[in-house]
Order: structure tokens, then C-alpha cells, then sequence
């Protein structure tokens, strides 16, 4: 172990001695009153680690909504030795290594206690009554100050361990179970308020709420690990039909390499955001991906082709789009790709869009797909120098083109801080390598679309 994770259990280790202590200090004989309602809490905290939801590493637990239940039904010692109890517990079937052992133990003797003393200290300062419709209330708030203590405290020791950085485990763990989460506190805050009224029969409905929890959680995680699978594996088909068109035609692959460089520079120039950066970027490297269906004689043409064959060529947006579009979250990306034959004039195909009809993220990728295609050394016609390719990217700016992109590319290209070289495949590789990152992590979040 590394000495920075050596002071990190030290450090916990040090909490859990000041924890037990104030337990100790705050304890009083009252607290442990009722006895059965103290057994039935610990049984319940018990028995919920059998029915623990593992989910990215982590352990979720219902053994939670017993130990709030202790916390404002009997107070911060009781609540924190059924915590230290229920990890002790799970220990023996888990057999955790002694880091983690000491992290979970000072994590479940800390939050119980910072939960019941804050229980004790609302009900002393505000006069809240058991009996009152104040203390379902004071349930929940316990409930959601707790639980996001616990988070906080076992998901930031894992981060530091892995050098992970904490915001994406909370969105990735945390925000995903938060609405079954928010579910249990509302029934924590009934049955809290039930039994004042009823005493300890009341427990039965917590082992109902228990099996309810476990279910919607387990449901909720099966659910989002299938959706991510199955995502995952839509994107690596993507990847891989593109790097089969590479296969088959190595112009079309590095030509798409070279729209997403120059339309992702065009988008930061622009000063996009980076979701938005993400987007433009992948379209550009998949805006081609509908040609995958091309036979040899369309993809590797030589000479000019016949009207039927351009015909063809002519569905290669419309064919793409509707293979990115069955990915979550791609659907920005699909309406660039459908829309990057678009003119200006509105004389483009498939919709015949015009102007600001046209995404902006399509006018970045027109721009620059009608440059690579005339400065290309692997293109299928003679390649012109750069300067004379801004020259008919302005002539044919207010009619093909959007006149505004046109010069800020022409900007680009004239700074000398932009080019793509074509028979480098290090340049090739490092844009397919960007886009199987975005790829990768992209459809956990849904893509927002560039308009305007």
C-alpha cells in the first residue's frame, strides 16, 4: 500500500475511535429503550446485507433504512453499534481486506452517530414531538443528510485509492439509485411514523419496505447495466464499420479522420462547449458511415459514375443517420450526418434544407468536407494547393456553403495551425482514437444539439 492509502486508514482509523467515543459519551440508558425495538433494528440491518445489490464496485445495501430508524427512534449509540455490527456482519461472508474492513467500520460507526445526534438535536432545539407531524419530516432529513454522508465517505476513500475523480462516481452510482432512494425515505418516514403509534408491530412493515427497496433497486441497476451494454456494443459495431470502410477504402477512412480534425477545430474556434465539441467530432468521423453499404464499383470508382449510381450515393446521409440514430443519446449526431449535404441555397439533398435550416454542426462538416475532398494527396481527383482550395470555398460561399464558416476555416487554414496530413497514419489513428473515447463515454449522458 501505497503511504498516501497508509495515512488515508490511518486517518480512518482515527474516526472511528473519536466516533466510538462520543457514542460512548452520549450514550444514556434510554437510548437503548425499547429492548425489542432495539433487536428488531438490529435483525433487520442483519439480515438486509443477505439481500446487498453490488453495482460498479459497490455494495447498496436496505440495511440503511433500519439504521435511520435507529437513529431517530433510539439515538446516535444505539444506531452506531448496529451500524459497526451490520459491517462486522457482512465481514464474515465478504472477508474484505483490512483497508476496506476499517473504512466500512468507520464509515457505519460515523454516519449513524452524525445522524443521531443531529435527530436529537432538531427534536431538543425545535421541540419536535414523536407524535407530531414534524417527525415524519425530521425522518426524512435524516435520512437524506445520512445517506449522502455515507456516500460521501465510502465512494471518496475508493476514489482516492483508484485516483478516480469523486463527480463521476457520484453521477455513475449515486444520481442513478437517488429517485429509489428518495422512495425509501418517504417509506422510512412512515413507518417511523407508524410505529410511535403502534410500537414494535409496526416493524412488520418494515421488512415489507425492505423487500420493496431491494426490488426497485435491483430492477433500477439490472435495468441501467443492460441499457450501457447494449449501448456499448452499438458503438463498437460503429468503430468497427469504420474501420472496416478503412479496409476497403483507405481515402474515405482518413477523409473522415480529416472532417472531424477540421470541423472539431472550427467548433472550438467557436468556443462550443465540450459536449458540443464531443458531437461535431464524432459526426465527422462517422458522417461517411452510410457509404459502408457501397458496393466496389460506387466506393472504388474510377471514372465518372451513371445517373443511377448517384442515386445512390445520394441515400449514403440518410442510410448513416438511420445507423447512428439507434444508439441513445446519437440522435444530434445523426441529424448532422444527415443533413452535412445540405447547400446553402437549399438546393442539397435528402431534404433540400437552406440557410440556418441547417444545423451549424452540418455547415462545419460541408466546409470541411469540401476541402479535404479537393486538397487530399489520396483523393479521387487531382489535389489543388490549399490556397486555391479557400479560393473555391469562397466562390461557392452564400450558394453551397455558409460564408460565415467559410472564413472562419479560411482564418484556421491561413494561421498554419491546422492541416491533416493524409499519408501520416498517426494523424489517422489520432482522431479514431478520439472518437473511440467519446464513443466509449457519450451515451451515458444524452448529446445536446448545436441550432442556430
Amino acid at each position: 500500500m501505497s503511504k498516501p492509502s497508509t495515512a488515508l486508514v490511518a486517518a480512518e482509523g482515527a474516526l472511528l475511535v473519536v466516533a466510538a467515543a462520543i457514542a460512548a459519551l452520549s450514550s444514556t440508558g434510554s437510548d437503548w429503550e425499547p429492548a425489542g425495538l432495539v433487536a428488531v433494528l438490529t435483525a433487520l440491518a442483519l439480515g438486509s446485507d443477505l439481500f446487498a445489490v453490488s453495482h460498479e464496485g459497490q455494495r447498496i445495501s436496505g440495511s440503511f433504512l433500519a439504521l435511520v430508524l435507529a437513529m431517530t427512534l433510539l439515538g446516535p449509540a444505539p444506531a452506531a453499534a448496529i451500524g459497526v455490527a451490520s459491517v462486522l456482519a457482512d465481514h464474515v461472508r465478504a472477508r474484505n481486506p483490512l483497508p476496506r474492513l476499517v473504512t466500512n467500520v468507520a464509515t457505519f460507526a460515523t454516519f449513524p452517530l452524525v445522524g443521531g445526534l443531529l435527530s436529537r438535536w432538531a427534536i431538543d432545539t425545535f421541540g419536535i414531538s414523536l407524535e407530531g407531524a414534524g417527525f415524519p419530516l425530521l425522518v426524512l432529513a435524516v435520512f437524506m443528510v445520512t445517506i449522502l454522508l455515507d456516500f460521501l465517505m465510502i465512494a471518496g476513500d475508493h476514489c482516492f485509492h483508484e485516483r478516480k475523480p469523486l463527480a463521476h462516481e457520484f453521477r455513475a452510482i449515486f444520481v442513478p439509485v437517488l429517485p429509489s432512494e428518495l422512495i425509501s425515505a418517504l417509506l422510512c418516514a412512515l413507518v417511523a411514523a407508524v410505529y410511535v403509534r403502534t410500537g414494535v408491530a409496526a416493524m412488520v412493515l418494515m421488512v415489507v419496505v425492505l423487500v420493496v427497496f431491494q426490488y426497485l433497486l435491483t430492477q433500477l441497476l439490472l435495468s441501467r447495466e443492460r441499457a450501457e451494454r447494449l449501448a456499448a456494443m452499438q458503438i463498437g459495431l460503429l468503430t468497427t464499420m469504420i474501420e472496416t470502410l478503412a479496409l476497403r477504402d483507405r481515402m474515405t477512412a482518413r477523409h473522415s479522420a480529416a472532417v472531424a480534425r477540421y470541423a472539431g477545430a472550427m467548433a472550438e474556434a467557436l468556443g462550443w462547449s465540450e459536449s458540443e465539441l464531443e458531437v461535431v467530432h464524432t459526426a465527422g468521423l462517422l458522417h461517411d458511415v452510410g457509404k459502408f453499404a457501397f458496393p466496389d464499383s460506387i466506393l472504388l470508382a474510377s471514372s465518372r459514375l451513371t445517373e443511377e449510381q448517384r442515386k445512390v450515393v445520394q441515400r449514403h446521409p440518410s442510410d448513416g443517420a438511420r445507423i447512428v440514430r439507434r444508439i441513445d443519446g446519437y440522435a444530434p449526431v445523426a441529424d448532422i450526418i444527415l443533413s452535412h449535404h445540405e447547400r446553402w441555397d437549399g438546393n442539397g439533398y435528402p431534404r433540400g434544407l437552406e440557410g440556418e435550416e441547417i444545423p451549424e454542426a452540418a455547415r462545419l462538416i460541408s466546409v470541411a468536407d469540401t476541402y479535404d475532398v479537393m486538397t487530399a494527396r489520396d483523393s479521387y481527383r487531382k489535389p489543388v494547393s490549399s490556397e486555391a482550395a479557400i479560393a473555391e470555398l469562397r466562390r461557392v460561399a452564400g450558394k453551397q456553403l455558409d460564408g460565415e464558416v467559410v472564413e472562419l476555416f479560411a482564418g484556421l487554414l491561413m494561421s498554419g495551425d491546422l492541416s491533416f496530413r493524409h499519408g501520416d497514419d498517426a494523424d489517422f489513428e489520432a482522431e479514431l482514437g478520439f472518437g473511440r473515447r467519446v464513443q466509449r463515454y457519450a451515451h451515458r449522458r444524452r448529446l445536446l444539439p448545436r441550432t442556430g
